[in-house]
């Protein structure tokens, strides 16, 4: 039982009245909120309910296992990750029993017949003092539930261990950030744990390595379809090599090398003639499939260029830069009654995963963002990102903001809003309008990313149709972008020299470490791949 389902059984109901309202032994309750006293026979003048139970939980006692030698093999690891949890549950319920307890002697102080004994002053200070105590436990409690999160995670780690998943390829996995050793939480004396591959964490250091092939055979959009006009070509670096986007005789897109096979002149220098690329040097055309067709002032020759598949589909022109493509191309549409209101294209001068790191982190918001959207937000106690034990997708908690990482390079991401520049709710689904966000990192060198932004909103339609419009948000989003940019260009100078901007990796980083260890494998060329079904 959650928490939220353990406090509805509380023996309180505080609700907003239309009218006056009287209990059932004829006390008139007047003021914002009403207050149902409820009598009985249970201890402190109040009925105790059936929610007791759930707290009736025995103590965990301190347990050490036996071991031949100091350390321990993974199946006695995993024995101690079961005591972990079973404290942490157990520690968890006392918590939430303080807080039941808290709420009682609440409603003990608002009691309509304990309020003729007492003076206003006297309340008042009893309150307070309950206020106090009942942020402490609340405070207790969200430090239990981080604890219950790690606990199943470092679970979740060992029980693939003793399944033998993943333990030849020797990926790290998130739970070995939280400690090198595992401990019973009741227990006075560390047990460290008998690994085969070192598990020290991540290291993303030093000059960004070549890019393994296998991280190339993905769809990648590289271009809205909007700015791609008859006569028009767009040129762009993807994964170190140059290339240009044009449109055939049929209308639809191609991709070939943006090198002429004459002299090497850059083809996206010249002009589109007929649904053909022109070299400006000597006159060369080549069609979409890379096929040179006209060669001005000479004998036409069986010239060819190289060229990628390229697709078109949902106002985004799409590339496949690897091998062998699959017949179909992932949807990047924005969920059901969402608009697009601007897609933005920017060139940026750091390497795409640190650009992906940066987006896969809400926590720094508000000390990054001080002069944007985060303008006004607090700062959290404690800040999480809830997502399931396999996927590359969740929710920040206390951010009302759905996030995942699609595979190679996509960040989407649902915000939840009242109006620009605030948050309402807990979760998503309980805010009343949204924005949707998709970011396109697609890796143009080992420090260069061409980025593709575009932003859809489920309310104020007629906002798109603003002349000038386009303007206002592309500054906007550019605003945003460079209060990242200068830290990130930074992070990226130090690691070149060797600095590794993965050091110390806590809760909120959850979303980004699983990203690099996908990336990990990606580039190790693993066919099992983690948080993720799809192997290569």
């Amino acid at each position: 039982m959650t928490a939220a389902a353990t406090l509805s059984l509380l023996p309180v109901s505080l609700l907003r009245p239309s009218c006056r309202y009287y209990s059932k032994k004829g006390c008139l309750i007047k003021g914002e909120f009403r207050i149902i006293a409820i009598y009985g026979q249970g201890e402190g003048g109040l009925q105790r309910s059936s929610w007791d139970a759930i707290f009736d939980v025995e103590d965990p006692k301190p347990r050490v296992l036996l071991s031949k030698g100091k350390l321990l093999d993974v199946n006695e690891a995993l024995e101690v990750a079961r005591f972990d949890i079973q404290y942490c549950d157990w520690r968890a319920r006392q918590d939430l029993r303080s807080i039941m307890l808290l709420h009682d002697k609440i409603v003990e102080v608002l009691n309509p017949i304990a309020r003729e004994y007492k003076s206003i002053g006297t309340m008042k200070k009893e309150l307070a003092e309950l206020k106090e105590e009942l942020a402490k436990a609340h405070n207790e409690v969200h430090i239990s539930e981080a604890k219950v999160s790690s606990a199943l995670d470092k679970m979740a780690y060992l029980k693939t261990l003793v399944n033998g998943e993943l333990l030849q390829e020797r990926i790290p996995t998130e739970s070995s950030f939280d400690s090198m050793s595992l401990t019973a939480s009741t227990s006075s004396s560390p047990v460290a744990v008998n690994m085969k591959s070192p598990r020290r964490g991540l290291d993303i250091s030093g000059p960004v390595k070549p890019y393994h092939p296998n991280l190339k055979n993905f769809w990648c959009p590289v271009a809205f379809s909007a700015d791609l006009k008859d006569d028009t070509m767009i040129p762009i670096d993807c994964f170190e090599e140059p290339w240009v986007i044009f449109r055939g005789k049929d209308g639809k897109p191609g991709c070939v090398q943006n090198t002429c096979a004459h002299r090497a002149c850059p083809l996206h220098l010249g002009s589109v003639n007929e649904g053909r690329i022109q070299c400006p040097y000597h006159g060369w055309e080549y069609s979409t499939d890379g096929k040179c067709e006209k060669m001005p002032s000479t004998h036409l020759l069986n010239v060819k260029i190289r060229s990628l598949p390229c697709f078109e589909q949902e106002g985004m022109v799409w590339i496949w830069p690897g091998g062998e493509p699959p017949t179909t191309i992932p949807s990047l549409e924005p969920p059901p009654g969402f608009e697009i209101h601007a897609e933005i294209v920017m060139e940026l001068p750091v390497e795409h995963g640190l650009l992906l790191d940066n987006l896969l982190d809400l926590a720094h918001a508000p000390f990054t963002h001080t002069s944007t959207f985060a303008k006004e937000w607090g700062v959290p106690s404690l800040v999480k990102f809830l997502t399931p034990a396999s996927k590359l997708e969740g929710y920040w908690d206390p951010y009302p903001i759905d996030m995942e990482f699609r595979p190679p390079c996509m960040v989407l991401s649902t915000i939840g809003i009242s109006k620009p520049g605030k948050l309402e709710g807990q979760t998503t689904s309980q805010c009343s309008t949204h924005l949707h966000q998709l970011h396109v990192c697609l890796p143009s060198s080992r420090q260069k990313t061409r980025l593709l932004y575009r932003m859809s909103l489920d309310f104020a339609p007629l906002l798109k149709h603003v002349p000038f419009m386009h303007i206002l948000w592309r500054h906007f989003a550019e605003k945003v972008i460079n209060e990242d940019l200068r830290l990130v260009v930074g992070q990226q100078e130090r690691m070149i020299n060797g600095a590794n901007v993965w050091n110390l990796p806590v809760t909120y980083d959850k979303l980004g470490i699983r990203y690099r260890l996908w990336r990990d494998a990606i580039e190790k060329g693993l066919k099992q791949l983690p948080f993720t079904k799809h192997d290569i």
